[in-house]
């Protein structure tokens, strides 16, 4: 029997090491636990090998220290396998500290037993003629016992909670330890109650330590899988449909059965159902195919995927069908493309869109000749003013669907921005009286309201150069400015001229930087007289004298700098050489003033008053001698921010001038309230009528409303003797015009004022 014994506990040993090097090679999050456990049983199962085969007092005397203090590794070993095994969810199971306290203080005792023998002692034994070592328990053995059995209570009541709480499906693994444990423990019992000499409750040990390991890392509940899986499948959108390699169906899941409109003993009819849905499928390979369904709104999108399947080798065992539907998908899908690239108010194409689609026909179609429009509602901001934005929205919803009625499908249009909309049309199908005239009477009306939209058109001729499509709806939009009358014409093309003064702009704007720093931009001084005909000051008029394009007269290059915004660059080196001069004037006793220019974009951009007022104080002058001259359309906007500026002005002591004065409708209803010192009449205002003595009342009243009012009266545009000596005699206090000098240099205007100042 001692025999039969060691050799099964040599199997075991061996056994019991290859599943700790297995479980140390797994990656699965149990291993580590496991492997602790199988090498931890390896100790008392060691130590009984030599308690079975040893008749040497000594040696048995180490296999019962190896295996009682091996047991309580066993323990520490199970209580770190239950807390990781066991583990469910955020449920983590505990073994109080007190008892890892309890079994370091057992495993200290045992060991000091080796020496005072308080724990157990070891007698000699004769069995069927062969020497056993027994143990005799004493004091410290009944310890160790009980902290023992204490741990292993603990862990027998974790598997419980976990067999009771799991699913079926993991419920038979935790049984299978549980039960494994409850056996090995009684056998052990067995073996401590009846003193055996041979334990073979070590078996039971080994077993355990196999069985931890079978179900923890390699047993897989196939019949409880094979239930859930086929529980999941059933209830899949999928139509899923298994076929044998004969094409004949053998299953289906429910909606599979619904979609071919079978039920459970109706398997026979799914092909010819299939079939008359979507004719023949290719079900002897692995593929996926894309199916359309109806038309309109009845459409339907299916995505039907066929799988083969082969067994190991690889003979083909049957095929999986499945049919899923799609059409929430596509439509979705549909509805995110169609978003991106129309407009959300007015469903036409986005302008990116539209520039790519653009592009694209200019491309494949070389030979047509085509125009590109660009469509601006003008003044539009009035519309929402006047009736709301929820009726601009509408008017640009009517002008978008005329758009979309009135052209072919060889037309391309969209929505550029704001009031702004972009088309590219056949040239031989743009039919420009038929569109002007639909624009002389454009009505939007929303059932409420009625009101005439003013739409202009500027049209580019593609040349089919490889040209930027912003770039011609650029040329187009700028075909734009040459409309006079904007209520009578509606339609401008670009054309060569346009280009040229396009190209005369960016090139006189790329040197505005390079004239101020080497003074290109020279101020000129028109003399303005009194009543004597003397001098009394000057108006600062800029003028540049290019080293390329020569003298150059500001019609050439302010109305370019007032629309792109530079004109501010150049008032304010204006402003400066203005200050400049008066500076040398006062050092040299000459007391003149001069008159500066303020653009009402200066307005806009820069802080007008703060400006001028750091150039007085930086150059020392009075303020008085740089006069502030403005026009009237610089009261349009922000009246009274700009009534404010110009009072600043004013309180600091420049003296402000207005400028053609009367040339808006606006002047005589401000002028009560407007903070100016002079009024500046402009002849040629007046000099449009044929009805002289009717010129001559209204210059009158308005220098006699001027006295009135305390304004200083300057008339400018004086070319005559005749209209010098009439103005006079109207009391007007100071004139300018060429009857009097040109503007000139500033070296020749101190030469002027030596005859006349």
């Amino acid at each position: 029997m001692r025999n039969n014994i060691a050799i099964i506990y040599i199997v075991l040993i061996c056994v019991l090491t290859v599943c700790a090097i297995s479980a140390k090679r797994s990656r699965q999050k149990i291993s580590n636990p496991v492997m602790l456990l199988c090498a931890s049983l390896l100790v008392p199962v060691i130590g009984n090998f030599f308690i079975i085969i040893s008749e040497d007092r000594t040696i048995s005397k180490a296999g019962y220290y190896f295996y009682f203090t091996g047991v309580d590794f066993v323990m520490l070993s199970l209580m770190h396998f239950a807390k990781v095994y066991c583990k469910n969810g955020e449920t983590k199971h505990k073994v109080p500290k007190s008892l890892y306290v309890l079994m370091t203080a057992d495993l200290i005792q045992l060991t000091v037993n080796l020496f005072t023998e308080h724990a157990y002692d070891i007698d000699e034994l004769e069995v069927e003629g062969m020497i056993y070592y027994n143990f005799t328990p004493r004091i410290g053995l009944t310890y160790h016992r009980i902290i023992v059995y204490a741990i292993l209570a603990c862990i027998l009541a974790i598997f419980t909670v976990m067999t009771i709480k799991m699913p079926r499906v993991y419920k038979g693994r935790y049984a299978v330890i549980l039960g494994t444990l409850l056996v090995v423990a009684a056998w052990q019992s067995v073996y401590v109650v009846a003193r055996i000499p041979v334990n073979t409750s070590m078996i039971g040990y080994a077993f355990c330590g196999i069985c931890f390991f079978y179900f923890s890392l390699i047993y897989r509940p196939h019949k409880f899988l094979d239930r859930m899986l086929t529980n999941i499948v059933e209830d899949m959108p999928e139509a899923l449909y298994v076929f044998d390699p004969n094409k004949k169906c053998l299953w289906a899941n429910e909606e599979g059965m619904r979609f071919a409109d079978i039920d459970i003993q109706e398997f026979d009819l799914v092909n010819e159902r299939l079939k008359n849905v979507f004719g023949e499928i290719r079900s002897n390979e692995t593929n996926t195919q894309n199916r359309v369904i109806g038309s309109g709104n009845d459409t339907r999108y299916y995505n039907i995927e066929t799988r083969v399947v082969n067994d190991d080798r690889n003979l083909t065992t049957g095929y999986v069908l499945s049919i899923r539907d799609t059409t929430e998908e596509q439509m979705r899908m549909k509805r995110d493309i169609y978003n991106a690239i129309h407009d959300s108010l007015t469903g036409l194409y986005t302008c990116e869109y539209l520039y790519e689609r653009i592009d694209e026909r200019l491309k494949n179609n070389i030979s047509v000749k085509y125009l590109i429009v660009f469509l601006e509602l003008k003044n539009f901001k009035i519309v929402n003013d006047l009736f709301s934005k929820s009726f601009g929205d509408h008017a640009l919803q009517v002008v978008a669907e005329q758009i979309r009625t009135r052209l072919s499908d060889n037309c391309l249009y969209g929505r550029l921005a704001g009031v702004n909309f972009g088309i590219l049309i056949p040239e031989d199908e743009f039919n420009a009286k038929e569109m002007d005239a639909l624009l002389s009477n454009f009505i939007v009306s929303d059932g409420n309201f009625d009101y005439h939209i003013l739409i202009h058109l500027g049209l580019y001729r593609v040349t089919g150069e490889d040209e930027d499509i912003q770039v011609m709806f650029d040329r187009a939009q700028l075909a734009l400015t040459t409309i006079v009358d904007e209520f009578k014409n509606h339609i401008a093309y670009y054309n060569n001229e346009l280009r040229q003064k396009m190209l005369w702009d960016q090139h006189i704007s790329a040197q505005l930087s390079d004239a101020i720093s080497e003074r290109q931009l020279c101020p000129y001084l028109q003399p303005i007289v009194d009543t004597s005909g003397k001098a009394v000051g000057a108006e600062a008029l800029v003028r540049w004298i290019n080293p390329v394009d020569g003298f150059m007269p500001p019609g050439k290059f302010i109305p370019v700098f007032e629309r792109n915004g530079m004109i501010v660059e150049v008032d304010r080196y204006m402003w400066r050489c203005a200050c400049e001069i008066l500076s040398r004037w006062q050092k040299e006793g000459i007391d003149k003033f001069i008159s500066i220019n303020i653009s009402p974009k200066d307005f806009f951009i820069i802080d007008v008053a703060s400006e001028i007022t750091a150039l007085v104080s930086e150059f020392a002058i009075d303020p008085e001698k740089l006069r502030i001259e403005i026009t009237e359309t610089v009261m349009m906007n922000n009246v009274d921010e700009r009534m404010q500026v110009l009072s600043d002005l004013r309180s600091a002591g420049f003296i402000v001038e207005m400028d053609d004065f009367g040339s808006g409708y606006s002047s005589l209803n401000m002028l009560k309230d407007m903070p100016v010192d002079v009024l500046k009449i402009d002849m040629k205002f007046l000099s449009s009528t044929e009805d002289e003595v009717r010129s001559q009342k209204i210059i009158r009243n308005i220098i006699r409303l001027s006295t009135d009012l305390d304004i200083m009266s300057l008339t400018e545009g004086v070319e005559t003797e005749e209209q010098f000596k009439m103005l006079a005699e109207m009391n007007c206090n100071m004139f300018q015009g060429y009857h009097f000098a040109k503007p000139m240099p500033v070296a020749d205007f101190e030469e002027y004022l030596k005859k006349n100042g």
